[in-house]
């Protein structure tokens, strides 16, 4: 192998962590802001990119690291090794509700695509890049743009998923239409594209945005039941606004509420 074999535990419910087990000399790459604890004996490297290119030179590195900032993230990530003797734990947390999916890259190919903020850690030696949407359409209305992340390699990876996660094993032929911001990720061999609701009723009322991701088999694909981008627009809208209570979010019956509780503040 040419990534780092590592062993793992992910513990919690709501919000998880995963406990990686490092024998001597192995390490774990990890986003900034990821890191949670570890045992004494754990050194930690700020490295550029994903560490994958170290050897090809400052061009290699700066090459590594650009790729990272088309998907929103920080130039640099963070190297984790075991420089002690036995086994040491450094652990990562979640960013917010949800799971944490292990990701085998040796069951899927070599080769795991995932929405831009999903990556959390890997097995040093795993290449953390960016996957170009090829289709207009799916770039233009497919929530994630022209560009995602992909995980590449031969070890194991972890990516986050908000609220409750669900698996689905796609058979050749086999679509599956989904909320476009509720895609985790998906394997290499999965067709992805957008489809267009349709109906005027259903465009204008529907609520549900004007496109599905169609995503057709075979593959397997990883659904989140909580985008991050909905819980933040569920949170900016209870927001009280400036000189108002937030009961009712400014509706008659929030008035009559605060008046009730002793808030008259309209």
């Amino acid at each position: 192998m040419n990534a780092h074999e590592i062993d793992y535990n992910i513990f919690g419910e709501e919000m998880q962590y995963v406990e990686i087990e490092l024998d001597p000399q192995e390490s774990v790459v990890a986003e900034a802001g990821s890191f949670m604890m570890m045992n004494d004996g754990i050194g930690m490297t700020t490295i550029f990119g994903d560490g994958t290119n170290q050897d090809k030179g400052v061009l290699g590195k700066l090459f590594s690291a650009g790729k990272r900032l088309l998907t929103g993230e920080s130039l640099f990530m963070t190297v984790f090794t075991n420089n002690g003797f036995g086994k040491k734990h450094v652990s990562f947390a979640s960013p917010y509700p949800g799971k944490i999916i292990p990701i085998d890259l040796t069951e899927f190919g070599g080769k795991f695509i995932c929405q831009k903020d999903a990556f959390l850690c890997a097995a040093k030696g795993v290449s953390i890049g960016i996957e170009f949407s090829k289709k207009i359409g799916r770039g233009l209305f497919g929530g994630e743009g022209f560009i995602m992340q992909k995980i590449e390699g031969d070890g194991m990876g972890f990516v986050h998923a908000g609220g409750t996660s669900a698996k689905k094993v796609l058979q050749p032929g086999e679509i599956l239409r989904v909320d476009t911001g509720c895609i985790v990720g998906f394997t290499q061999d999965i067709e992805y594209d957008v489809e267009f609701v349709g109906g005027i009723k259903n465009t204008i009322f529907g609520g549900e945005g004007l496109f599905f991701a169609n995503l057709k088999g075979p593959g397997t694909v990883y659904i989140q039941s909580l985008p991050f981008s909905r819980l933040a627009g569920r949170i900016i809208a209870m927001a009280p606004q400036t000189g108002k209570g937030s009961r009712g979010e400014g509706s008659l019956l929030g008035g009559i509420g605060n008046l009730l509780d002793g808030d008259n503040r309209f």
